[in-house]
């Protein structure tokens, strides 16, 4: 019989001891192929979250191993530009953020620049971020890297969230940051101003990490022809996916918006408390 169909009689006995996959199975690897589909950035933790959220029980080493398998893990591209200039004669402030215990929005605000090439020119793109939920708060796209750019997005983030005094601003040392008319808008409502040392972008980390995903999931994902075009998409990318649906895992896999839902509104809001490590001294010579 295996000679007339022209099968070799170890693959017809293998066949008999090969494990056809449970409809359990099927469904879990179609909900994962599904999710990965839908959210071509999102590695197997994310995957795992959403797929978890449709009832299925299943766990972070099983997603991957299916991801792998079916060649759906995300492949990250490392990109790093300076566009930050501090070489000013502007007043520079301590980081202050390092040190903060967050435990409510309107703590901690951090800032950043980036920029995004068009077809035929290169814009600008400010943004702040409420580091505790990390919800985009403020932006502002341009074509010059000035301080006014800077000052559209910190107007946005002061007219949605209205903060109040005890409030830290953490960016970078750029020329926007501690210009004038910059640092006076954040000391007229009693904000604490704090900036990263210099060549120190992790100490400004969830700005980074924004920018790092704004670039991943939406900018590097089409080509953008014109400022307008650009503009109408960050925007929908802000509002209704970033704020919205994209979940976070320091959030518990949530989005900022639910997030910020979760919050009790009955406690009082206050300022982020300074946290500092603690040591105990030895003396040696001392019975």
């Amino acid at each position: 019989m295996c000679k007339l169909t022209d099968v070799s009689r170890a693959g017809f006995y293998r066949h008999f001891m090969e494990k056809q996959p449970s409809e359990a199975e099927m469904l879990l690897r179609d909900a994962i192929q599904k999710a990965a589909l839908a959210h071509r950035s999102y590695g197997y933790r994310r995957i795992t979250a959403l797929v978890q959220n449709e009832g299925l029980q299943v766990g972070v080493k099983l997603v991957r191993r299916i991801m792998k398998e079916d060649n759906l893990l995300a492949v990250a591209k490392r990109k790093f530009v300076v566009t930050t200039d501090s070489d000013h004669e502007f007043r520079v402030y301590h980081n202050v953020a390092r040190n903060l215990e967050l435990t409510d929005i309107n703590q901690l605000w951090v800032a950043d620049l980036t920029y995004i090439r068009l077809l035929k020119e290169f814009v600008f793109l400010a943004v702040v971020l409420d580091a505790h939920s990390r919800k985009a708060i403020g932006w502002a796209l341009g074509r010059n890297l000035d301080s006014e750019l800077a000052i559209r997005a910190l107007d946005q983030a002061m007219a949605a969230r209205h903060p109040q005094p005890g409030l830290v601003h953490h960016s970078d040392r750029g020329s926007q940051y501690a210009s004038d008319a910059y640092v006076s808008k954040l000391e007229n409502c009693g904000a604490v101003l704090s900036m990263s040392r210099p060549a120190s972008p992790w100490e400004n980390g969830k700005c980074e990490s924004f920018i790092k995903t704004l670039k991943k999931e939406e900018i590097d994902a089409r080509e953008y022809n014109t400022f307008e075009q650009l503009e109408t998409n960050i925007e929908e990318f802000m509002d209704k996916i970033y704020n919205s649906v994209r979940l976070h895992s320091a959030l518990g896999y949530r989005s900022p918006v639910a997030f910020e839902q979760a919050r009790n509104p009955a406690v009082a809001w206050s300022p982020a408390a300074l946290s500092f490590s603690r040591h105990q001294e030895i003396y040696p010579d001392v019975s």
